[in-house]
């Protein structure tokens, strides 16, 4: 059985899309954990609906505690083998629970992930109808081995792109530190929790997680539609606590990295631009702020100390060019409507 974890937030006029294409999928064995997070509309009762319908919808209602308690609570509840998570606005393809759980338990992997796509909520109704029509298999399934490894090197488009030219299947090895779009082992989360009331919660765990993984599995289909809200935290969220958990989350994976004997690409884009956007912020002035601001400029500072000369320049190239793409993504992806 697949448990798949959905928090719930005040998601009345998406929410049915994102669950009746998890109830619809071609893999029936399923458990749908709603974690109603204290919406104040109409998601309580809806999710009480799918549940009154359908004996495979578990609801758990709980005060407003943010995404990470919500996720916490649906991995305490899980009862599945294996683990999947959904945003409450996201689609599933039909053959998304198929799929992931050929692709791991036809390779031993520990996870499988497979490809998305943005969309913007006019497209709305017709993203769900072919999610529901279903993606058609693909010819094979790739394996990579050190997920921590590819994680921290393989994150700029451009590069993956060209690497793909020269036949070197570059985009397989990339995943990012969203949960969605995969399926795994409930295992890998024995001990794992997202830390609650941080904003980068996903990236906290994120190399703690791939250090458990020996091997993923990876198939080049669309399997998960991500709506594009320009009201999201990670669209439209600009305060100083939101960069300094980058930040922190950023420290924290650098260096665990670093003890991996990973040069850690990834983090150091991740923590260098955040730290550059937390005077920014519209509350940067505020004095307990500031030195916080000064306390992660010296944690970063001593963190880069520790890479060579080479490994400096490898990952401040990276970033550069990781920069840049952000740009053309952002005018992209940021307008959808």
């Amino acid at each position: 059985m697949i448990s798949v974890i959905v928090p719930v937030y005040n998601a009345q006029t998406v929410l049915r899309y994102c669950v009746d294409s998890i109830l619809d999928q071609s893999h029936q064995n399923l458990e749908l954990i709603l974690v109603d997070d204290g919406s104040t509309d109409d998601s309580p009762r809806m999710c009480d609906d799918y549940a009154a319908h359908d004996p495979r919808v578990r609801v758990i209602h709980q005060p407003n505690g943010g995404i990470a308690v919500a996720q916490n609570t649906g991995l305490d509840a899980a009862r599945g083998t294996y683990i999947a998570f959904a945003d409450n606005d996201d689609i599933l393809d039909r053959h998304n629970l198929e799929l992931l759980l050929h692709a791991l338990e036809s390779t031993g992997a520990d996870m499988s992930k497979a490809r998305w796509r943005q969309f913007g909520v006019s497209q709305l109704e017709a993203v769900a109808a072919e999610a529901a029509r279903g993606a058609a298999e693909p010819p094979h399934v790739t394996v990579f081995r050190n997920p921590l490894r590819a994680y921290q090197t393989v994150f700029c488009k451009s590069l993956r792109l060209a690497g793909d030219r020269l036949g070197r299947k570059t985009e397989t090895r990339y995943f990012n530190e969203a949960n969605w779009c995969r399926l795994y082992r409930r295992e890998l989360w024995d001990g794992v929790r997202f830390p609650e009331g941080m904003y980068a919660q996903d990236v906290m765990v994120a190399g703690e997680l791939y250090s458990r993984m020996h091997k993923v599995a990876d198939i080049d289909v669309v399997l998960y539609h991500w709506l594009q809200s320009a009201s999201s935290v990670t669209h439209n969220e600009r305060s100083f606590g939101y960069y300094h958990d980058n930040v922190a989350a950023g420290v924290a994976n650098f260096a665990h990295a670093l003890d991996e004997g990973i040069v850690p690409a990834r983090s150091y884009y991740t923590m260098t631009t955040m730290l550059a956007d937390e005077p920014h912020a519209h509350d940067a002035d505020d004095p307990g702020n500031r030195a916080c601001y000064e306390r992660d400029r010296a944690a970063v500072r001593a963190l880069l100390s520790r890479l060579t000369p080479a490994q400096r320049v490898h990952c401040a190239t990276l970033a550069a060019i990781r920069l840049a793409e952000k740009q053309i993504y952002d005018r992209k992806i940021k307008n959808m409507r």
